[in-house]
Formats: structure tokens, sequence, C-alpha cells
């Protein structure tokens, strides 16, 4: 059973969530949080496996909240779910420790498959958050512009296969590996395979610039998504 913290200054929200979470058979919400620093107080008094952590709250924000969790109980999970999805939030809260960067307006079937994939060692961002935060990373890298230019790669001759393009779509919609698995009609570990491949192709195994770069290599081609979407 998996045991979830819900750390939100929304009643309407913990509420909200608590149900959805609640009605899954493998996770139970232990405890509820309207500020960071009862989420801190929670967390160490519950242990749960992983708190679903907000941003922007009273008394001490979601970031630090996350970063003094991960610093006194390395093995509770942080996956931050939020409105914002700016730069610097999105950087922050990675740096601090969090498995994850969830936007609010995800179905509810994707926040507790993320809940499920985040604590099984998984880093979830969706594909406009891992593309924020490529560029972000890249700007403050310094790294020469043409480092992560799709047409620069193309030029060297990169190609995909047409099986490693529907895996790159797939990856593309914020699809995990099992979920990619199921849609190909494929094993996980041979998914995780084409992805090692595709990875290596491009020349990062980081998937947050890999799925930049991957967004304009495909546009180029101008490929289409194999899930209709």
């Amino acid at each position: 059973m998996i045991r979830v913290v819900i750390a939100d200054d929304q009643t309407l929200m913990r509420d909200g969530l608590q149900t959805i979470i609640d009605l899954q058979d493998d996770m139970e919400v232990v405890g509820a949080a309207e500020d960071g620093e009862q989420a801190c107080e929670l967390a160490h008094a519950l242990r749960p496996d992983l708190v679903l952590m907000d941003i922007r709250m009273p008394r001490l924000d979601g970031i630090e909240s996350t970063r003094r969790i991960k610093r006194e109980l390395p093995g509770t999970a942080v996956l931050i779910l939020t409105t914002f999805d700016e730069d610097e939030y999105i950087v922050d809260g990675l740096a601090s420790g969090a498995c994850g960067y969830l936007l609010k307006d995800l179905p509810a079937r994707k926040i507790v498959e993320s809940i499920r994939d985040a604590v099984r060692g998984q880093l979830m961002l969706p594909a406009t958050v891992a593309a924020k935060l490529a560029s972000r990373l890249a700007f403050l890298s310094g790294a020469p512009a043409d480092v992560l230019d799709p047409s620069r790669l193309r030029s060297e001759g990169i190609r995909f296969t047409e099986r490693e393009k529907k895996v790159i779509l797939l990856m593309l919609e914020g699809r995990t590996n099992r979920e990619i698995a199921g849609i190909l009609f494929m094993s996980e570990g041979t998914v995780k395979n084409y992805v090692s491949v595709i990875y290596q192709k491009i020349g990062t195994n980081d998937r947050a610039k890999a799925l930049l770069v991957l967004q304009g290599l495909l546009r180029e081609e101008g490929a289409s998504s194999p899930s209709g979407q």
C-alpha cells in the first residue's frame, strides 16, 4: 500500500485529491497538510512513501518543504503538484529533491499513475514541463545554442526507425514506459531498450533535454502521433 501525505493550502483541492487517492486499491492518504511546516511535521510523524506537494503555501513554501523532507527523510518521495509552470519553480523544485513536477490540470488518472511511478523511482515530467526545464538548463549552463539544435543533429545524419518514432511521440505526450509498452504491445523492457537507443543517438540521457531535442527533430519530419492525440 502506497502511503501518501497531501500538502495543499486549498481545502477543496486537498479533499478532492484525498477522494481520488483513497479510491485506489493500492494507495491511501495518511495525512493532509495546509502549509509547508505542517507538511514537514506530518512527513516526520507518519513516514509516508510520498508527499504530494503544492508550491505556494503559507508559513513555508513547497520548495523549502521539499528540501527539508528530502534532507531528513531521503526515502520519502516528494512529487510536486501545482498550477505554476514557471521555469524557476521547476528547476528549484527538482534541485530540492522532488521526483517530479506535475500541473494540476492533469486528469485524475494521470495523477494516480504518476504517484505509482514516482514511488518506483521514475522521474515524472509532463512533456510541456520537460521542455521548459530543458530550455532553462541550457540557458543556465551557458551552452552554445547549437548544442540542442535539431537542425544540427539532423545534418549529422541522425535518423530514427518508424518504431523509434512511435516511441518518441508517446514520450513527448508524457507517457511512461509502461504506458508506451501497452499502447505499442511491447514489453516494458523492450521499450526501455528503445529509449536507451534513442538517447544514444542524440547524445544525452537527460530526459528533459532529450525531449526538447526530439520535439524539434520530429517536427522537421512532420511525424504524427500514433495514439491519435
